[in-house]
């Protein structure tokens, strides 16, 4: 499946530009989290900057990596937030096992919890939400 897939050249395309865009979100959310951590606390820091970050993976990926034709824009919305609900979760556990069971810093855990999600929201993005 993912053979056929990944051979499109148009879906080769959306690949590499989430790619950048979730690159790029991930610096903010580092940027983000170092910056309010020492204020509010680690988990706090890593939700707040999990939400600046998606806010800015929504408005790239929706107008520039991943356009979409649609023009029900509310429910693709409300798809858009059940993704990164999920993406939320994946985050969150691997951040708080990452930092309790591997003792890594906060930005090393951040930027280790976002790759197990990756796949996932891709297919949901690429397939259902912008599709």
């Amino acid at each position: 499946m993912f053979d056929s897939l990944l051979t499109d050249r148009e879906t080769q395309l959306r690949l590499l530009r989430f790619l950048a865009v979730g690159a790029g979100s991930a610096l903010v959310q580092v940027a983000v989290l170092r910056s309010l951590r020492p204020r509010i606390g680690e988990t706090w820091a890593f939700s707040v900057s999990w939400v600046v970050s998606t806010t800015t993976h929504y408005l790239a990926n929706r107008f520039w990596a991943l356009p979409s034709a649609r023009d029900d824009a509310a429910q693709q919305l409300g798809e858009y937030l059940f993704a990164v609900a999920v993406s939320y979760v994946i985050n969150l556990g691997a951040f708080k096992l990452l930092r309790n069971k591997f003792k890594l810093s906060p930005t090393w855990a951040t930027l280790w919890a976002i790759p197990p999600s990756t796949i996932v929201v891709f297919l949901l993005l690429n397939f259902r939400v912008f599709r």
